[in-house]
């Protein structure tokens, strides 16, 4: 990539492209109407002491008392289960910026990301800016790009094993936080220092590889080195526990995430000839996303509020506490507009929806010549 993304690729506005400005004066209404700031509140600490503890306590269990393997075990589950909550809601809100108005809060909470040995300048170039601005287009997107026997867009190329992709790609979920632990930030700094993603300086890249680098050594010193010098714990007890807290965490993370773009409902549009996708900026996160499960509120509590997905989008400077009120706001004024509002009712349904969109992408003859 030669030109930075955003000279490759723009939004055309349209006749609906009043949406997202009415919509804008609706929702900073309803917060100064009730005196609300849009940052993170009372909820938010709460729920972050909670997710932090679920990590780290369990973490002191094992080192300190040095449990049966069976018990450890459902330790190192516990802390698969922490990792994905800390990610969904903590984590999440801080490197939007929304978790405070003050930035050293969001850079000490954004940096939980290290808990899992990730960098958080390559999320924020991955997901701030590459997911959020051109949300579903292929080969923009990261989040849809297809890897290594799995298949996310209706636009890339099939191969025959896709067509048995629905069956075996949860078990490639789970490999997603040891992938990011192990390798994905090496791969990312390239790729995104290569094309003109990571706009930082020569000087700045080398600091930031260093700080990447360290943060691995950091990670895995403590999480692997820690109970096995320290506590004696053998070795293949410590590497089967940390496989599967990172099974966990990365079914939990990489089902929620995908519960939410690629779907039955959820569009994929390509760029034209001049590279400008034909729809509104807001029109276009509309249509490819979609919320699930609204009226479960442990779930939303748990997920930080990504199965409110389209009013994250919209709106990613608003801490998700905030999500289930001004839902009601977005999905009234999509309506007077005409503009898509997708959402799935269940959890459940929603999976059901994303199985069904792998299988049918993943089908022989070649679909993404049909669909494109």
């Amino acid at each position: 990539m030669k030109t930075p993304l955003k000279q490759q690729i723009k939004f055309a506005p349209n006749e609906k492209s009043l949406f997202f400005s009415t919509l804008k004066k609706r929702v900073d209404g309803y917060f100064h109407e009730n005196n609300l700031s849009k940052y993170a509140d009372r909820r938010m600490y709460i729920k972050s002491i909670i997710l932090l503890s679920t990590y780290f306590i369990p973490f002191l269990i094992l080192i300190f008392f040095t449990p049966t393997l069976p018990l450890a075990l459902s330790i190192w589950f516990l802390m698969g289960i922490g990792i994905a909550g800390i990610g969904m809601s903590v984590m999440h809100d801080a490197n939007h910026g929304s978790y405070s108005p003050n930035k050293t809060i969001n850079f000490l909470m954004g940096h939980t990301l290290n808990a899992i040995g990730g960098s958080v300048l390559n999320w924020k170039l991955q997901h701030n800016i590459l997911h959020h601005t051109y949300t579903n287009i292929t080969h923009i997107d990261e989040d849809i790009e297809d890897r290594l026997i799995l298949k996310f867009s209706p636009h890339t190329k099939i191969k025959w094993f896709h067509r048995f992709q629905w069956i075996y790609a949860i078990l490639f979920y789970g490999l997603l936080t040891l992938y990011w632990a192990l390798f994905k930030d090496f791969v990312q700094f390239v790729q995104f220092s290569r094309n003109g993603v990571n706009a930082q300086t020569s000087v700045e890249k080398a600091f930031s590889l260093i700080k990447i680098i360290a943060i691995k050594v950091l990670y895995f010193t403590t999480v692997i080195g820690i109970p096995y010098f320290y506590c004696q714990i053998p070795m293949i007890q410590i590497i089967t526990g940390f496989m599967l807290m990172h099974f966990v965490a990365g079914i939990i993370l990489t089902v929620i995430f995908q519960l939410a773009h690629t779907l039955e409902h959820t569009a994929h549009p390509l760029p034209n000839s001049t590279g400008v996708i034909e729809t509104d900026w807001a029109i276009h996160q509309l249509q490819t996303t979609v919320n699930f499960a609204p009226a479960n509120k442990w779930l939303s509590w748990y997920v930080g509020g990504l199965n409110y997905q389209i009013e994250h989008h919209l709106f990613p400077k608003i801490s998700h506490v905030h999500y289930p009120a001004i839902s009601i706001i977005v999905k009234a004024t999509a309506k007077e507009f005409g503009v898509p509002y997708h959402e799935n009712r269940t959890l459940f349904g929603a999976i059901q929806s994303h199985f069904r969109f792998m299988k049918e992408i993943g089908k022989l003859p070649d679909l993404h010549t049909a669909l494109g």
